[in-house]
């Protein structure tokens, strides 16, 4: 395994589940804020700064990329730090290999992670505060409390501003145990409040990648194979050099790229490239083929991963089996800003500002191709127009870095909107054959789910996940219900396709398959979806809550015209428990139309409750785009697809009505980010045979006919 892929595999681990973020806790002095000579700052550990006029500024160490990282982190540190929300500053956290535990924003860990040590960090700084106060005026601490940015001496009245205190403070030692509040006092968590980046994007003073640049900026486009692992044979520069504003034409690890002085110029330059691949074994690759290598290793023995009673003997004694085969595609993360970075390599020092979901992978991949330490390699994480897992993966830094060395200048690689689809990574395409047992009084009694599918770990790492189980059965494997007799399994059938995480990673196509086919055993026991998923699951289960809220808020069992459905779905993943139910019109020419989602969420403690809706409302318009529409097809070795119009998305004017509701809790907070996007596509497809009677078991839904005559 080369240092790059050891770095990238790490990263994944931190986010799949490693601790929270760790913290520098220790005696910090006064120092002088830049540009205010003798203003000092009061910074007990990594997170927070306090100035003498009250600011309090907070680090964030994760990216903002639309799911709210850089106003849910603020609350939560500033809850404990009672804090004047109205005084708060955030500034992005520069990357660093320890200082803030684990960067990368993925597996929706930045709450649920940060849940404990960023409030411990608001905490420690509030005790201080309590302390100093205490101090100055000379009586017993426990007369003292914090109150929205100031200390109260509760006998008297008196008030101290924490911009009185930042001295005082600032010379204390900073406890290694503090008490947290009890969640009946939050003020700021669990309230609505505004995002604090809104104002910035909305008077177009927020930076993205792409917005980033200076005088004097070189910009670079790179022409890479169009064939997965193709390789450089040779080029011809000449046409591209005559373009101008072009400066040079180099060659990269990925490619070659065409250097100019805008990126209209680098654009046109690359189109009069002439540059001859060596194509290699995957010319011929084609999505019909990869069809028929995942149906050839449905047939092999899979590695069994949960084993409960003894299917097969269920098998042979129960009177109704029932069995279904399920595919999903692979699907692009299509976000609306492609991939780019800056980068300025110098000889004692490295710059990059990007949009990246992985500082400290970045961080290490520069250090790496320079030689540099990480020290001297500094990270800049911009605002981001959209991740989806596609971030986490730097190779768009590592070609700035590269350029950037190779020029001797600062440069910004960017991708157009057809290099960002056709040369990214994707969510794996799977096979599944599910198999379900009744037995004679229509009750189930076994369950078995045959997984083919690429692993992504063993693609970028090869090797797993580093918990005992192949990636590909997250959200089959833990499957809620209690059937008696389990059987899943997996076959791993990785093909040349490049793979990486997509929002909700593998949860997405296992939860599509789980409770479609549970509807397929509701109907066949004659029973009610809902009811029938209600009997199956143990008392205790937090799904219980979401499926029962959404079923009522949805008016489940109120009749509808005919031609129009309602479907359910449920699935918990990342720590939290969600429900959909899906309505659908169609029409007698087979026309569909969403009409509305009714969405349930307990995810523990709503930091936000507006960003957890926001969060699930987003997920289902991403969701729904994919299962409506989402599909890279291979020909040639290659993806098909290049830009929206033939990857298209859901529409303004075809997004259904999106209605969210809380399940009230003061549990630790879950993620919210991934866990909407599972029960989309089954609430959907779930919908559709309740107004059609047509079962559909491969997405997307645009290429099945619902025409059909019912089931």
């Amino acid at each position: 395994m080369t240092r790059n892929m050891e770095l990238r595999r790490r990263e994944f681990l931190q986010v799949l589940g490693a601790g929270g973020a760790g913290l520098v806790l220790g005696v910090i002095r006064p120092v002088p804020l830049a540009g205010q000579e003798g203003a000092f700052v009061f910074k007990p550990n990594e997170f927070i700064a306090i100035d003498r006029q009250g600011r309090v500024t907070i680090w964030v160490a994760r990216s903002e990329m639309g799911q709210g990282a850089r106003t849910a982190v603020p609350m939560m540190v500033a809850e404990e730090l009672e804090a004047d929300w109205e005084k708060i500053t955030v500034v992005p956290a520069l990357a660093h290999p320890t200082k803030y535990g684990s960067m990368s924003t993925g597996g929706s860990t930045t709450v649920r992670r940060g849940w404990e040590p960023l409030r411990r960090a608001g905490a420690a700084a509030r005790e201080m505060l309590i302390t100093a106060a205490a101090q100055y005026w000379g009586v017993d601490r426990a007369t003292c409390k914090a109150q929205a940015g100031t200390v109260l001496h509760m006998p008297s009245g008196r008030k101290l501003d924490y911009g009185d205190l930042v001295v005082t403070a600032s010379r204390l030692p900073v406890p290694q145990e503090v008490a947290l509040k009890d969640p009946s006092t939050y003020r700021i968590v669990g309230s609505k409040r505004a995002r604090l980046d809104t104002p910035e994007k909305l008077t177009g003073k927020a930076v993205f990648g792409f917005d980033f640049t200076f005088p004097g900026l070189l910009v670079a486009v790179v022409a890479r194979s169009p064939v997965f692992g193709g390789r450089f044979r040779s080029c011809d520069a000449a046409a591209a050099l005559q373009v101008k504003g072009v400066q040079r034409v180099v060659r990269i690890p990925s490619g070659v790229a065409v250097v100019a002085n805008s990126t209209w110029a680098a654009l046109q330059g690359r189109e009069k490239l002439v540059v001859e691949w060596e194509e290699g074994e995957h010319a011929g690759l084609a999505s019909p083929a990869i069809d028929d290598y995942f149906r050839r290793h449905s047939g092999l023995e899979g590695r069994v991963v949960r084993e409960e009673g003894d299917f097969a003997a269920a098998a042979a004694a129960a009177p109704t089996r029932l069995q279904a085969e399920y595919s999903v595609p692979f699907i692009a993360h299509a976000p609306m800003e492609p991939m780019n970075c800056t980068a300025d390599v110098r000889a004692d020092r490295v710059e990059i500002h990007a949009p990246m979901q992985s500082p400290q992978g970045a961080q290490e991949a520069a250090a790496e191709i320079t030689g540099l330490p990480l020290d001297q390699v500094h990270v800049h994480t911009t605002l981001i127009g959209g991740g989806f897992g596609r971030r986490l993966m730097n190779d768009f830094v590592e070609e700035a870095v590269h350029l950037s060395k190779a020029l001797g200048a600062p440069v910004k690689v960017v991708w157009s909107r057809e290099d960002d689809m056709r040369h990214g990574f994707f969510r794996p395409a799977s096979f599944h054959r599910v198999t379900g047992l009744l037995d004679a009084g229509k009750k189930p009694v076994g369950w078995h789910h045959h997984i083919v599918a690429p692993s992504i770990s063993v693609q970028l790492f090869g090797e797993g996940d580093g918990r005992g189980n192949p990636d590909a059965v997250d959200g089959a494997a833990q499957i809620p219900y209690r059937m008696g007799n389990i059987h899943i399994d997996y076959v791993m059938a990785n093909t040349a396709v490049p793979v990486t995480w997509w929002r909700s990673v593998y949860n997405s196509q296992n939860a599509f398959v789980n409770e479609c086919f549970m509807d397929e055993m509701a109907h066949a026991a004659g029973a009610d979806p809902v009811q029938f998923r209600l009997d199956l699951l143990p008392a205790d289960s937090r799904l219980r809550a979401v499926l029962q809220l959404a079923a009522d808020k949805s008016e489940w069992g109120k009749s509808l015209p005919p031609g129009r459905g309602r479907g359910i779905a449920c699935h918990a993943c990342f720590g939290s428990f969600a429900a959909h139910c899906a309505e659908v019109e169609v029409d007698g020419s087979g026309r569909l139309r969403v009409t509305r989602y009714v969405c349930a969420i307990d995810c523990g403690q709503a930091v936000n409750p507006d960003g957890v809706k926001a969060q699930m409302e987003g997920g289902v318009i991403f969701a729904l785009s994919a299962a409506l529409r989402g599909q890279i097809t291979i020909a040639k070795g290659g993806v098909v697809q290049g830009n929206y119009d033939t990857y298209e998305p859901l529409r303004i004017n075809e997004s259904p009505e999106i209605l969210v509701h809380l399940v009230p809790s003061h549990l630790p907070p879950g993620g919210v980010g991934e866990p909407g996007v599972p029960p989309v596509a089954p609430a959907l497809c779930n919908a559709i045979f309740a107004a059609t009677g047509v079962r559909v078991r491969q997405l997307p839904v645009s290429s099945t006919s619902l025409m059909r005559s019912g089931e």
